[in-house]
């Protein structure tokens, strides 16, 4: 199969994905020729699939992109803006956790919406890693406060930042702040040397918060896990990533201990209009 193929006898010719194309690799030189890729197109493309997605009769496909294999959307099931605004004030970070764990097969469906969040260049370079045992989770944690307890000796500034004393006296006293006693946590990571990577797992981990909200299961940003993940040598051997990658995010992940009834209120919003 070439790279990008026409089905003359569904196109239209309306030209709509030479306009929608985001690299501008469709040619239409007029009104009354079938669109076609461009000169080193193939190299160039970002398989963003916008061209095969726009085309409502399905006559344009790339290679390992077909029109057939793609889910068909369906307005009906979009939210309506209030519902959106709805899900989006009410949802929260969830810090306190059932001693239940999330199955496996929800995990890995919260992963796999995750995928669909946009990244620069549609690099979907996000890579995943899932603690799954809480007590892996709890021993990871330990290593979260050993770094702790390192800087609050050897970087009094940073600590102080991060409340590491205090962070460690209560784990110390039994209780976990750093993972919250979450049963699970899902790890972020991909390639260090891409400056992408950074906001490309951002996303994709706000997608699955979201998503996680939206099957009533709980979440939240684990930042002390992921800073120590950044910085601890002892942390980044545990987590036994793939040579070259790095941590640029984590989440806890669980069942809801308590249920919410009102939307706190948030500051106003500080507009600049130019």
């Amino acid at each position: 199969m070439d790279f990008m193929t026409i089905d003359e006898a569904k196109c239209k010719r309306d030209g709509l994905c030479a306009a929608e194309c985001p690299v501008g690799l469709i040619e239409r030189p007029d009104k009354t020729t079938f669109p076609k890729a461009a000169e080193d197109a193939e190299s160039l493309c970002v398989r963003c699939g916008h061209c095969v997605a726009v085309c409502p009769h399905g006559a344009l496909a790339l290679r390992g992109m077909r029109p057939e294999d793609c889910d068909p959307v369906d307005d009906r099931l979009r939210p309506s803006a209030a519902q959106a605004e709805y899900f989006l004030r009410s949802r929260r970070s969830i810090r306190s956790y059932k001693d239940k764990p999330v199955g496996r097969e929800t995990v890995a469906k919260l992963i796999d919406i995750a995928r669909y969040a946009p990244s620069g260049h549609n690099n979907q370079l996000t890579e995943w890693l899932v603690i799954y045992d809480r007590k892996d989770v709890q021993r990871y944690a330990a290593l979260v406060v050993d770094w702790m307890r390192h800087i609050v000796g050897n970087d009094p500034e940073m600590a102080d930042r991060l409340h590491a004393d205090l962070i460690v006296k209560i784990w110390e006293n039994g209780y976990d702040r750093i993972c919250r006693n979450a049963p699970h946590v899902v790890v972020a990571h991909g390639p260090e040397d891409n400056p992408m990577l950074q906001s490309t797992c951002t996303i994709a981990l706000t997608y699955l918060e979201l998503a996680a909200a939206s099957m009533n299961v709980g979440a939240c940003w684990a930042g002390y896990f992921h800073r120590a993940a950044v910085d601890w040598a002892p942390m980044k051997e545990a987590l036994g990533l793939p040579a070259g990658n790095a941590v640029f995010g984590a989440m806890m992940v669980g069942y809801p201990k308590y249920a919410y009834r009102r939307i706190p209120l948030r500051k106003e919003a500080k507009i600049i209009w130019k």
